[in-house]
């Protein structure tokens, strides 16, 4: 009988190459072209929503609920531009001395209260609207809270605090209550404002 003769095994197995063959790489290829669609898509439509809220935006707004003063129309009340449209802004939470109630007549210390308002948001200041539950009053006026932009002093607390107004709840709207509360109870505990000259809201100018 005749010996076959047989090799060796190599010493080390080949090096095998992760090469894919002709019919692999055309899916893969194929993938690779329909992910650089879907990006592409997803590129112009953050494109497209981008210049749609640019356009529905106002020029200038700082945001969310960014107003500027148009005038004080009392110590409570404002007039504003929003989105280019005037809107009348009633400060929720506060109420102050009146000076242009249709049926009451002018109340102590509603003229400072007024003034003072008027020195805090001269025409042309920038403001950001806080709305609380309810969006109107019976008037149609919106209800905010009002922050000044320039250095975000919280107007409703401060006329509060420094005696121009006293406190004012109509629930549902009670999302400030216990700061105003203690502004207030710290202004008739000083007696400032209408507190010392007035002894409290409500009374006739004389």
């Amino acid at each position: 009988m005749l010996a076959v003769a047989t090799a060796d095994p190599p010493l080390h197995p080949p090096e095998v190459l992760d090469v894919p063959s002709r019919s692999n790489a055309r899916p893969r290829r194929a993938a690779t072209a329909a992910s650089v669609i879907l990006i592409t898509i997803a590129l112009l439509t953050s494109v497209a929503c981008r210049d749609s809220s640019a356009r529905s935006s106002p020029a200038g707004s700082a945001g969310p609920g960014a107003a500027r003063v148009t005038r004080v129309v009392d110590g409570d009340t404002i007039e504003v531009d929003l989105s280019g449209r005037t809107e009348k802004v009633r400060l929720l939470g506060i109420d102050t001395p009146e000076t242009k109630h249709p049926t009451k007549p002018v109340q102590c210390y509603g003229k400072e209260a007024s003034e003072h308002t008027a020195d805090l948001l001269p025409a042309g200041t920038d403001v950001r609207l806080e709305r609380d539950d309810e969006e109107r009053d019976d008037y149609g006026r919106l209800l905010a809270y009002v922050y000044r932009s320039s250095d975000d002093l919280f107007v409703n607390l401060a006329l509060v605090h420094d005696g121009f107004a006293s406190l004012l709840t109509i629930r549902p709207n009670t999302a400030h209550l216990t700061d105003l509360t203690a502004a207030e109870t710290d202004a008739r505990s000083r007696r400032v404002g209408l507190w010392g000259r007035c002894g409290g809201p409500g009374r006739p100018a004389t």
